[in-house]
């Protein structure tokens, strides 16, 4: 069983920046992908950013150029960097570990742009 704690979420101004914090409870390189996702309030899940146990990357055409993943390896660690947000970035966002097409998912943080 894999374990996942997102951390880092909260309030914040539009233009702003919040870097959230996946840990694991297993060695992250074990893993074939890691990836945040987000939910908003009446819509469904999607993908926000996605790492490749090789390094690849691959983000949502409305978080390019905004949004960073990177991992720590040793600290068991996903991040994502989120710069210049907006108010429709606002969502619940889960970090989500798998291994060949087993997935497990965090609890989420709550990510709140708003004036």
């Amino acid at each position: 069983q894999v374990q996942l704690m997102e951390s880092g979420g909260g309030l914040v101004q539009p233009g702003g920046s919040l870097r959230l914090s996946c840990v694991a409870s297993i060695n992250i390189f074990s893993a074939n992908v890691m990836g945040w996702y987000r939910q908003a309030p009446g819509n469904q899940r999607e993908l926000v950013a996605i790492m490749t146990s090789g390094g690849s990357t691959k983000y949502a055409d409305s978080v390019k150029g905004r949004f960073t993943i990177s991992r720590d390896n040793a600290k068991n660690t996903v991040y994502l960097q989120m710069n210049s947000l907006k108010s429709e970035d606002t969502a619940v966002y889960y970090c989500k570990y798998d291994r060949f097409g087993f997935d497990y998912w965090g609890q989420g943080t709550q990510v709140t742009v708003s004036s």
